[in-house]
């Protein structure tokens, strides 16, 4: 009886979960501190309006990224969020702007490469897909009228621009949601952009409008360029300056506007519900017909920013399930058993803690049941109470225990004392 009169346990901190503190009792009046909090989000919209009025839209990485920081920054006050708040942010994000920022400043000197850019080969290849006639200048000289834009160029120029921020604001809702699977999915974003800069170093190419501007092609129109100059956003067009030191028209193989849509459908598809996956495969498909048709782009350099994608996103993927493999391998008795192993890879105990004969305590509570594995490729049903048991100390063999400092990690990358582990208080 006096075990139902303990305290459950506290469930362990996750980095990049905001906790309220000092959360007010139902009732108390809030007092002028708790009122002002409320002002967090309006003050933040204001000044985004405000430089939206001033300078058109942010596309630079380093400013979408500062916006990005702010908003998290007001979530944390306005969920009544100490100190803790604000330096979970920082310490999250502000190194991930450094290394986009860094990336961007490379990118522009990887336009001075001691070779010519190529575009023969790409030419030739999209005259192959178009059966004697590229794909560009099919759907411009279809679709498009200078000085008339219609609809589909509209949605056109939404979902070029979408490249600068989706990727970002993926990232972030994942940051208060799912903070393991935040860190795969930087991981593969900064990857698979590291990877685009040493091929633009090794094989500068240009895009279908700087090839038809050198004669090379039938005259073509950077559609998204031309449609933002006529819409009269302020300093929208500057998306397509020349002479800033982070452009680099050369950057076109691979296309990294196609890459980073293919990622998000490569890294969500094996947990996304129905019409999710809808969602995941339009987005790419959207972003290759606004490439082609905008004339940003060679088909081929699509198919390579696909390739680019899949290698990065699976690659990482399969170094992770080895490196798991080797963890099991290395702690005795965990393979011990037939059933001991999910299909998911990591150590399944429905109930019984694998390798031990011991029963776990009746009523103890399965971390990460639910949720989707460690691969974030698979979802781990309820029934299979997935735990990833770190270390041979973790497991006592002789005694069928485990050890009181043994540390247990779930699913979702959280750890839990390996007290909670084996049903004890």
């Amino acid at each position: 009886m006096t075990k139902l009169l303990r305290p459950a346990p506290v469930p362990p901190e996750r980095a990049g979960r905001l906790r309220p503190v000092n959360r007010p009792r139902p009732g108390a009046p809030a007092g002028a501190l708790s009122r002002l909090r409320l002002l967090a989000w309006p003050l933040y919209f204001l000044a985004l309006l405000w430089y939206l009025r001033a300078n058109g839209l942010p596309y630079a990485n380093d400013v979408v990224f500062c916006w990005l920081i702010g908003a998290l920054l007001a979530a944390a006050v306005h969920s009544g969020h100490g100190p803790r708040g604000f330096l979970l942010v920082l310490r999250d994000w502000v190194p991930v702007m450094a290394a986009v920022w860094a990336y961007s400043l490379l990118r522009g000197y990887g336009a001075h490469t001691p070779w010519a850019p190529h575009w023969r080969p790409q030419l030739r290849a999209d005259e192959l897909l178009g059966l004697g006639e590229t794909w560009t200048v099919r759907l411009q000289y279809g679709l498009y009228t200078p000085g008339s834009p219609r609809w589909y160029d509209y949605a056109a120029v939404t979902v070029y621009l979408s490249h600068f921020f989706v990727v970002f604001v993926v990232l972030a809702v994942l940051w208060r949601r799912r903070h393991d699977r935040f860190r795969r999915l930087l991981t593969c974003y900064l990857a698979l952009t590291f990877a685009g800069f040493a091929t633009y170093l090794l094989y500068p190419a240009d895009p279908p409008w700087l090839t038809a501007q050198e004669g090379n092609m039938p005259a073509l129109t950077r559609v998204v360029s031309d449609v933002l100059t006529q819409s009269g956003l302020p300093r929208a067009g500057s998306i397509f300056e020349n002479g800033s030191r982070f452009a680099n028209d050369v950057a076109a193989m691979p296309s990294l506007h196609s890459a980073y849509p293919a990622m998000l459908l490569f890294f969500f598809w094996p947990t996304a519900s129905r019409r999710m996956r809808v969602v995941l495969v339009a987005y790419p498909l959207a972003m290759a017909f606004t490439l082609v048709y905008g004339a940003e782009h060679f088909i081929v350099d699509i198919f390579a920013g696909w390739a680019y994608a899949a290698a990065v996103v699976y690659g990482l993927r399969w170094l992770r399930e080895r490196r798991h493999a080797r963890l099991r391998a290395a702690v005795p008795g965990v393979l011990a058993g037939s059933g001991a192993l999910g299909g998911s890879g990591v150590l399944a105990v429905p109930g019984v803690l694998a390798g031990s004969g011991t029963p776990a305590a009746p009523g103890t509570p399965a971390a990460g049941g639910g949720r989707a594995d460690w691969a974030g490729d698979r979802q781990a049903p309820a029934s299979d109470q997935a735990r990833e048991v770190h270390g041979a100390q973790g497991l006592h063999g002789a005694h069928g225990g485990v050890h009181e400092a043994g540390e247990v990690r779930d699913a979702d990358g959280g750890e839990a004392d390996g007290r909670t582990a084996a049903g004890r208080p």
